[in-house]
């Protein structure tokens, strides 16, 4: 019997995120766990799943889906999507990222989400800023904040996907000589960084060459098997900011490379992390 639902109003993102990061956590899940999970009804959870399946995200099982881990080399999270996910851990990542913010820094911005929430957090500072970013919803962001300059390189956007990639803007973002760079990646493998597209790889590489220093913010989810193709070795990298679930194999190979990094602390996350699970049959 389904169960009605107590928050009719949450965003289809939300609620698969929340899917998503119930079944990396707690492992196995029945329909009736997820729908309470999520606050609604198990035909909702039905069509979510669906769409993650359709989406790539899991993979059907006699009677369920379990989550694809590691995903396929070439996956790409929805954006809407991604941005729930570890969603507490892009935040305090964020806001530890903003604190290396100076008044009239330039810096360049790519467009992944753990950097969009240190955007949010050194829009709270006002500081006087020159922005370039790839990122549309960055730009939307902050063209109301008047200390800030803020330039897009131009290129293509891709159906789907608030970012540019591409020329004139590969070419112009590396005229440039920022002060900082702040990326994310798809994945951090030992020593090396890697991304699920060509040309959003190529795009970061320009960014991290036009920047005299550059942080790598990537929540702990990231450290995993590597994408498509590659972005960048660590040793490029001047400061990686993580958070507390990041395994120690990671944080020694970071330390072996002699990168600095800092770890920060998530309100409300308890207890220890379960394996990848699936979901049980009904």
């Amino acid at each position: 019997m389904d169960t009605p639902s107590k928050r009719v109003d949450m965003v289809p993102a939300k609620r698969q995120a929340l899917i998503l990061e119930h079944l990396r956590v707690n492992g196995a899940a029945s329909i009736q766990e997820l729908a309470d999970t999520i606050g609604g009804s198990q035909s909702t959870v039905r069509r979510d799943l669906e769409h993650l399946v359709e989406k790539g995200y899991l993979e059907r099982t006699h009677g369920g889906a379990h989550l694809l881990q590691p995903m396929r080399a070439t996956f790409e999270r929805e954006t809407t999507v991604n941005a729930e996910l570890q969603h507490a851990e892009k935040v305090a990542i964020g806001r530890e990222a903003a604190g290396r913010l100076s008044a009239r820094d330039s810096v360049i911005f790519d467009s992944s989400s753990t950097v969009m929430e240190a955007v949010r957090a050194a829009a709270e500072r006002d500081l006087p800023l020159t922005v370039v970013t790839n990122s549309l919803e960055i730009a939307d962001f902050a063209v109301d904040i008047k200390s800030w300059r803020i330039i897009l390189p131009g290129g293509t956007v891709r159906p789907g996907y608030r970012h540019l990639a591409g020329e004139p803007g590969e070419s112009f973002i590396k005229t440039l000589h920022a002060d900082l760079c702040m990326t994310g990646a798809s994945a951090v493998t030992g020593a090396l960084l890697t991304e699920t597209s060509l040309e959003v790889a190529s795009l970061k590489r320009a960014m991290i060459g036009s920047a005299r220093k550059t942080i790598l913010l990537v929540d702990s989810s990231k450290f995993t098997a590597p994408g498509f193709c590659t972005l960048s070795d660590i040793s490029e990298i001047n400061e990686v900011i993580t958070d507390e679930g990041v395994s120690q194999d990671a944080l020694s190979s970071l330390y072996a490379a002699e990168r600095k990094v800092t770890v920060v602390r998530v309100g409300g996350l308890t207890g220890t992390r379960r394996p990848v699970g699936s979901l049980r049959p009904l």
